[in-house]
């Protein structure tokens, strides 16, 4: 079935324009209203109807775009969304993309048919340019994720500093051979990650050995459990892994344990995120806290001020991490909590 983007790209326009001339807006000229006209009879595009009834009143309607809901870190950045959300009387729609960029173009297209107000992108899969071009005609806030060059407003940590200091923290316990076990690779965050993993190594005079880094497709308990089932298998295994997720991490310890070994006495774990498992699991997980709450209440804050303003603009928000140190990574735990300025 084609859709609104479809019909954008074979007729060379925007998806704003194409918008509009369904809607019988007079600002486009007639030879683009012809091109796009053609282009909806050649794809046999039909309009949702409920959407464009929907179009005679204002939504207050707010899209917000994920990953997996089944991901605790998501659930609580929505937490923080929806509260806000509810604060100023609007609601939110909640789609899972499953990082398929089509299945998120999709819902994109709920902003061209006025479904919805605005928009709120967690670890969005579309590129820089076909994020600028949905920003020209619609109010966007991007949360976790950001690409540069992208104008569009943003909230997020410093992922190079935090990815750095998990990795120094397994240097410093003495660990030389310190396997990365990445998220999906589309992603700038996972980028930055991996720098800062490799510049830590490198910075203490370590080698990266590619044999301990497993890219992992999504940031799963069970892709977690095949990534560390592969890095145990190499020739020398690794004494300490970071994972770029919590759910990652807890995969890795579930294989770790279930070839006999224990944590962190043979292999020493960290992960990222900060999700409410991490501290009561046994061992308790050593990781990166990211303010996920916070991070949602900023977003749809932001998105609540880009609503009423005329002007676009690309406000850009760098919340504060914390490296929470557990048992996943220290022997005899004795509450440690190092604060990252």
């Amino acid at each position: 079935m084609a859709t609104i983007h479809d019909v954008a790209e074979k007729a060379g326009v925007s998806v704003a324009t194409v918008s509009r001339v369904i809607n019988k807006i007079d600002t486009v000229s007639l030879k683009t209203v012809e091109k796009v006209k053609k282009a909806i009879d050649e794809l046999d595009y039909h309009p949702n109807n409920l959407a464009r009834d929907l179009r005679r009143a204002e939504s207050n309607r707010i899209l917000v775009l994920l990953q997996s809901i089944s991901n605790p870190f998501y659930a609580t950045i929505v937490k923080g969304i929806e509260d806000v959300a509810q604060k100023h009387n609007y609601s939110i729609m909640l789609c899972n993309t499953d990082s398929d960029l089509i299945r998120e173009k999709n819902y994109i297209d709920l902003l061209a048919k006025k479904v919805v107000r605005g928009a709120i992108l967690l670890d969005s899969e579309m590129t820089k340019d076909e994020l600028n071009v949905v920003a020209e005609e619609n109010d966007l806030v991007l949360c976790c994720e950001y690409k540069q060059g992208v104008k569009v407003p943003h909230v997020m940590i410093d992922n190079y500093l935090a990815s750095k200091t998990v990795a120094k923290h397994l240097i410093a316990l003495g660990h030389r051979r310190i396997a990365l076990i990445a998220g999906d690779s589309h992603l700038s965050s996972t980028k930055l990650r991996y720098k800062g993993y490799v510049d830590a190594l490198q910075e203490a005079g370590i080698n990266t050995d590619e044999n301990l880094i497993y890219n992992s497709e999504t940031s799963s308990f069970k892709m977690g459990m095949r990534a560390m089932e592969t890095i145990l298998n190499t020739e020398n295994r690794p004494t300490a892994v970071f994972a770029m997720s919590d759910v990652l991490a807890i995969g890795a310890i579930k294989s770790i344990n279930s070839k006999g070994l224990c944590v962190p006495d043979d292999i020493a774990v960290a992960g990222f995120d900060g999700i409410e498992f991490a501290g009561v699991m046994n061992p308790s997980l050593t990781t990166i806290v990211q303010p996920s709450y916070d991070m949602g209440c900023i977003a749809m804050e932001m998105l609540i001020k880009e609503m009423k303003e005329d002007a676009k603009n690309n406000r850009e928000v760098i919340i504060e991490h914390e490296l929470v140190i557990r048992e996943s990574t220290v022997k005899r735990f004795s509450n440690i909590k190092s604060q990252i300025s």
